[in-house]
C-alpha cells in the first residue's frame, strides 16, 4: 500500500512500483478525474517555498516518489522500508505494459509537434495495441480563454483514460490542477521530460547511475546550461533543509 510522508510540508507518496500501479488501477475503475504528480528534489523545494504550488502538490491523488534522495531519506528517517522510485518515463511504460489497462485510451499534452510525433511513432512500434486518443502541442504562451475552452471540449469529446502532461514543473502541475474541474473523466499525470525520453531526444542514464541516484548528474552532463543553476540551488537547499529538519532537530531533541 502507498503512504504519504511530508518533506518541509510537501506531500510525497511512497510505496513500491506495484503499489503505485495498483492504486492507479483502483482510481481508474471508479472513473474519478484526478491528477498525479511525479515528485523529485526540485519540485519538493519549489513547493516548500510556494504556498499555492504546495497546495496543488498536496491535493494530488498521488505525488509519486521520483528521485532517490526522497526515497533514501524516507527509508532512513521515516522508517519506510522497501519503497521504490518511479520516474515519469517509467510510469508511462508500466501503464502501457499492464494488461489491466489494455483498453485504456491515452492523450498527450505538451512539448513540440515534432517531439510528439516521434514519441508516438516510437510507442506504436513498441506497443502494438496502444490506443492513442489524440495529442496537442500548446503554444509557448498563456492560452486564451477561448483556447482553454477548446482544449477542454476536445479532451472531453475524446474521452481518454489517461492524459499525459509534459510541460515541465511547475507549469504542468498548475495546468493539471486548473483543468481537473472541467474534465468528465481521466487521470492526468505530469511526466516532465518523459516525452523527450520516449522521442529519443534525450538518453536515459545507464541503469547503475539510476540505481544509485545519479541520473540527475547524467542529465546535467547532457544539458549543463539549462540544468546547472537548478541543481546547484535546489540540491543545496534540499541538503540544508534535510540536515536542519532530520538531523539537527533530532539531535537537539535528544533523538
Amino acid at each position: 500500500m502507498v503512504e504519504n510522508v511530508y518533506f518541509f510540508g510537501v506531500k510525497i507518496t511512497v510505496g513500491t512500483v506495484n503499489d503505485f500501479i495498483n492504486e492507479i488501477v483502483k482510481k481508474a475503475l471508479v472513473k474519478e478525474v484526478s491528477y498525479i504528480c511525479v515528485s523529485n528534489v526540485h519540485t519538493t523545494i519549489m513547493a516548500s517555498e510556494d504556498y499555492n504550488y504546495r497546495g496543488i502538490n498536496n491535493n494530488s491523488f498521488m505525488s509519486i516518489t521520483d528521485g532517490m534522495p526522497l526515497v533514501y531519506i524516507s527509508k532512513k528517517y521515516r522508517g519506510k522500508k522497501g519503497i521504490e522510485r518511479l520516474t515519469g518515463p517509467d510510469l508511462m511504460l508500466k501503464i502501457f505494459e499492464d494488461i489491466r489497462f489494455k483498453d485504456a485510451k491515452h492523450y498527450f499534452y505538451g512539448s513540440t509537434e515534432q517531439t510528439l510525433n516521434s514519441m508516438i511513432n516510437n510507442l506504436n512500434d513498441k506497443f502494438n495495441n496502444l490506443k492513442i486518443a489524440g495529442y496537442y502541442s500548446p503554444p509557448y504562451r498563456q492560452l486564451t480563454e477561448e483556447e482553454q475552452i477548446e482544449i477542454v471540449n476536445r479532451i472531453n469529446s475524446l474521452k481518454p483514460d489517461f492524459i499525459w502532461v509534459g510541460l515541465g514543473a511547475p507549469k504542468q502541475e498548475r495546468w493539471m490542477s486548473g483543468i481537473v474541474p472541467y474534465l468528465h473523466q481521466g487521470i492526468l499525470v505530469g511526466v516532465g521530460a518523459a516525452f523527450d525520453y520516449h522521442a529519443n531526444n534525450i538518453k536515459r542514464a545507464p541503469f547503475l547511475l539510476q540505481k544509485f541516484g545519479l541520473e540527475w548528474l547524467y542529465r546535467l552532463i547532457q544539458e549543463p546550461k539549462r540544468l546547472f543553476k537548478r541543481y546547484l540551488i535546489t540540491n543545496s537547499k534540499f541538503v540544508y533543509k534535510v540536515f536542519l529538519n532530520e538531523v539537527y532537530n533530532k539531535r537537539e531533541n535528544g533523538d
